[in-house]
């Protein structure tokens, strides 16, 4: 097993610094930012050093996983501007597109990357995955029964001779063509 990455030893605060100059300085100028970050390493007394290779390795890692994140923000929106929440169509893709993406996630991990407690983070968010899922079938569900429930007694009250308003065959195509509930 190879040692890990020196970028992965630093603290938490020095790390998040460093991937806030990777994005500020556009991914690039890789000797400059290890200089940096080695200065900030013997300021605070660690022995600890950088390598320009270590940070390049780290950014570009780091640069991918931040393109992941937009093309998946990009989808998102583009699910989100495309879709009339219809029976929460937007919900139930934004879910599908979340499932992909942690599909994705475990599939890396089972690559030798284990970690657990990543892996545990990974099986709380499938939890609430699965959850959200549930849910908005569930509301899904209850939203077709209730619009049912209302044309049901918009039915009997034509057949009954009230509101001469609506045709029965109006009613049923209305049922079936936009609310998609069949008898």
């Amino acid at each position: 097993m190879p040692p890990r990455s020196s970028i992965t030893n630093l603290p938490d605060d020095l790390r998040a610094a460093f991937n806030a100059k990777l994005v500020a300085n556009a991914f690039s100028d890789y000797q400059g930012l290890a200089d940096w970050l080695n200065g900030e390493l013997e300021s605070r007394g660690m022995e600890l050093r950088v390598s320009r290779s270590a940070a390049h390795r780290h950014g570009q890692e780091f640069e991918g996983k931040l393109e992941k994140m937009r093309i998946a923000t990009e989808q998102a929106k583009a699910v989100a501007s495309g879709s009339e929440d219809d029976e929460g169509a937007m919900n139930e893709a934004l879910i599908r597109l979340v499932q992909t993406k942690t599909f994705d996630a475990l599939m890396a991990m089972g690559d030798g990357a284990e970690d657990g407690k990543n892996l545990g983070k990974l099986g709380v968010m499938i939890a609430r995955l699965v959850r959200a899922s549930v849910t908005q079938k569930q509301w899904a569900a209850d939203a077709k029964k209730k619009i049912k429930e209302k044309l049901d007694s918009l039915e009997s009250v034509t057949e009954a001779g009230g509101v001469k308003a609506f045709d029965p065959d109006t009613l049923r195509r209305v049922r079936e063509e936009i609310y998609g509930v069949y008898e």
